[in-house]
């Protein structure tokens, strides 16, 4: 198995869990936990675990000037991403909270192009626009058949984790080359800790699930804490040694389908003629952008250009 490959394989299965934590979650707030003492118990969670595995691997000393780029990735994507997006899915559906985290490769083109000098082509400005159509068309949507479908609010907070999720991808991608996912994480989740647990401490020792034993919440809550904290976060950083930002961020669109299959079979929601229509014009402009070409792409045509000139 390749480099790449093994990159593409670690993102996949990432996908997958995060797209089957949407309505897992969805089931556990604010009935059993509040959303805020969920994101907590996630990040809490992801510190004792990566710091235990840290302790049976070659331990590896992280530069200082390598510690504020550490610090922010643990804000964007780890502390505040979540905490956006809890909220936002505690007030809109999982499929829309699922559609709407597919624009994130947009978000990252257009983040990479202020950071790493990335190219904006006709076709990723192309991508951007269609994209952003999509997004607006499920943000702003209402209600179908007399019943509100979702909260333009939740949406909203959706939206605003997925560009934090964007952040982080774009910021982490140069101590993602250098030091291993265990070492990058523990420290992530760390920094993360302290930034939440003086604010939602109360929200968590209060929490249903604490007080009431039922077997199938617990059972649910094991899953958010291991498999889509634990085993989704280390993932994202073994594709990201391996394959792009842009491309890492493209596996966002293939949540929505993951979970609005398991949402319906649940009951947890209904499809409209909106919800497809929106999810079709943002994997347009996901397609677009991802398929455009990258700085490197660019510089590269250039070099073979000069070469034949001379």
């Amino acid at each position: 198995m390749t480099e790449k490959t093994k990159g593409h394989a670690a993102m996949l299965t990432a996908s997958v869990i995060f797209a089957l934590n949407v309505p897992i979650t969805k089931s556990l707030i604010p009935e059993w936990v509040a959303p805020p003492a969920m994101t907590t118990m996630r990040i809490v969670f992801a510190t004792m675990m990566f710091w235990l595995v840290s302790f049976f691997q070659k331990k590896e000393k992280v530069d200082l000037k390598d510690f504020p780029v550490i610090f922010f990735g643990s804000f964007f994507g780890m502390a505040f991403n979540q905490m956006m997006f809890i909220i936002g899915l505690s007030k809109t559906s999982p499929i829309d909270s699922s559609i709407i985290a597919t624009l994130s490769p947009v978000m990252v083109m257009l983040i990479s192009a202020a950071v790493l000098k990335e190219p904006i082509t006709a076709k990723k400005a192309l991508g951007v626009i269609i994209g952003a159509l999509g997004a607006i068309l499920i943000i702003v949507m209402q209600t179908h058949e007399g019943v509100r479908a979702s909260s333009w609010v939740g949406n909203l907070f959706c939206l605003i984790a997925a560009g934090s999720y964007a952040i982080y991808l774009v910021i982490t991608k140069p101590v993602t080359m250098k030091y291993t996912p265990v070492t990058l994480l523990k420290w992530m989740f760390l920094f993360s800790t302290f930034m939440i647990i003086p604010f939602t401490y109360h929200d968590v020792v209060s929490a249903k699930v604490f007080a009431v034993f039922n077997e199938s919440a617990i059972i649910r809550v094991v899953y958010v804490l291991f498999f889509a904290t634990f085993v989704s976060y280390f993932l994202i950083p073994v594709a990201l040694k391996r394959i792009r930002p842009t491309t890492v961020g493209s596996y966002n669109y293939l949540q929505p389908l993951v979970a609005s299959f398991a949402a319906i079979a649940v009951g947890q929601d209904v499809l409209t003629w909106e919800k497809p229509t929106a999810a079709l014009l943002i994997f347009s402009g996901v397609y677009l952008v991802t398929m455009s070409k990258s700085r490197a792409d660019v510089e590269r045509e250039k070099a073979m250009l000069g070469e034949h000139k001379s």
